[in-house]
């Protein structure tokens, strides 16, 4: 089965880089949606991170994993 993430990374304002990953994406994503949701977390100082709030935008991408789930009995 294919599983997507959206792995969005911020900078801190303790100058680190901190990463937040998002399973169940919608396949139809845009890069404006993107932008548009990580500066809402950004303007509502929505996680707690270790490096202090989150400050600016750095990067974000769509990772496709293919995952085989394998039953043990």
């Amino acid at each position: 089965m294919l599983v997507k993430y959206l792995i969005m990374t911020f900078k801190t304002e303790g100058g680190d880089k901190a990463s937040l990953s998002v399973s169940g994406i919608k396949d139809d994503l845009t890069a404006e949606d993107i932008a548009a949701a990580m500066d809402v977390i950004i303007a509502k100082n929505a996680f707690v991170v270790k490096g202090g709030d989150l400050t600016e935008k750095y990067n974000a991408q769509i990772v496709t994993r293919n995952v085989d789930e394998i039953e043990v009995v």
